[in-house]
């Protein structure tokens, strides 16, 4: 792996912390209170080609490679892990599953808007009674003529208020189990489709998430991705590229619990002195310095093994499990480096732990990433 990156790299990464700086900064705090969604900033982001960074040029999108796309979702979550979930939803699960298993039609009529950041993408996979287990889809759809109709709910939908397009995972053959699942893209105004209430959530509050409804939803034949009975192998190969975009997310707020404790504990006093020049702090500082720096490597090395055009399913999902440990242990050490202040929202430190949290959860568990490592281990030899 090297370990220097190229121009383009570094611009792309410096475009990205003075957008983060101007443009998300200022109004961060308030839309976390708020629960708002950042509608203005996804706008800005896809002018800038950061809703679309991997697709093609030939599909709207920016071109750039996996390393690029990580270096700035770093930089936007260390800001906003808000805006960057959203930018890594549209990013990771959609463009780049409908880039490579989409058909012309799908990409012509959908992957452009996508990238170009005109219109905004959903992954619906999990469900009221199918979350880490995705194979027990009870979403379900039923050809009729020239039309699929979908029955059944999707729940923990990010980006589900305010996406365009929307792709969703559905039992199309029950016979065949985890065999028998579609992928289909659905449009936002399609009879029988509608979206429930936002939830109010812990953290990542100014991105939207809510459930799915669908009610005799009648879905053309031509919005299937890949093919009939192909759905499930597409979530869990899109789902694999998902994780080093969460796990990039979780480096960035990582890095910022990291800088919030370095810079609080050079101007706190006690005991006469800065409590950076106390060994008990110094051990935190040293130990969180080390987790980023381990975080961000593992990332990297994901991220370079797929532009490599090489397999990076566990390096995947090792990134994403350290990384998303790390993020919870930097906020938590963060706050405990700030003392009572740490409590409050006057000082940050608090909402990234609130935000850290969910990056152990969603887009596959810590669990659940466990296991595909020790699979993909046994599996080597």
């Amino acid at each position: 792996m090297d370990f220097q990156f190229t121009e383009e790299q570094l611009m792309i990464q410096q475009t990205a912390r003075e957008f983060a700086q101007s443009e998300i900064a200022p109004t961060a705090v308030e839309r976390d209170k708020n629960a708002e969604f950042p509608a203005e900033i996804v706008k800005k982001l896809g002018e800038l080609g950061f809703m679309g960074m991997m697709v093609s040029p030939d599909y709207e999108g920016a071109g750039m490679d996996t390393i690029s796309y990580v270096l700035a979702m770093i930089e936007i979550s260390k800001v906003d892990a808000s805006v960057g979930v959203i930018m890594s939803v549209n990013n990771s699960l959609v463009t780049y599953g409908l880039e490579k298993w989409g058909s012309p039609y799908i990409k012509d009529r959908f992957l452009k808007d996508l990238a170009s950041g005109r219109k905004l993408g959903a992954f619906a996979l999990s469900e009221p009674e199918a979350g880490s287990d995705a194979t027990q889809q009870r979403t379900y759809a039923v050809k009729d003529g020239n039309h699929w109709v979908l029955n059944g709910i999707k729940n923990w939908i990010t980006n589900g208020k305010y996406a365009d397009y929307y792709i969703v995972i559905a039992q199309t053959d029950k016979e065949k189990k985890h065999k028998g699942i579609t992928a289909f893209v659905v449009e936002k105004g399609t009879p029988g489709f509608e979206q429930g209430v936002k939830e109010d959530k812990l953290g990542i509050r100014s991105s939207d998430t809510c459930s799915l409804t669908f009610t005799n939803c009648r879905v053309p034949e031509e919005n299937i991705i890949w093919e009939v009975g192909k759905g499930f192998n597409f979530a869990m190969n899109t789902l694999n590229g998902g994780r080093y975009g969460i796990a990039s997310q979780a480096c960035g707020i990582a890095d910022a619990a990291f800088e919030a404790a370095v810079k609080y504990s050079k101007v706190r006093k006690a005991f006469g002195t800065e409590i950076a020049n106390h060994q008990a702090i110094q051990f935190k500082l040293s130990d969180m310095a080390v987790k980023v720096e381990a975080a961000k490597l593992l990332t990297l090395q994901a991220a370079a093994l797929k532009d490599a055009g090489k397999t990076y399913v566990k390096e995947a999902a090792m990134a994403k499990l350290f990384s998303s440990k790390t993020a919870v242990e930097c906020a938590l050490e963060a706050i405990q480096v700030h003392g009572g202040y740490g409590y409050v929202r006057e000082y940050l430190v608090e909402r990234y732990l609130r935000d850290a949290k969910i990056t152990e959860i969603y887009e596959g568990t810590s669990e659940i990433q466990k296991i595909i490592i020790a699979r993909e281990l046994l599996k080597a030899e």
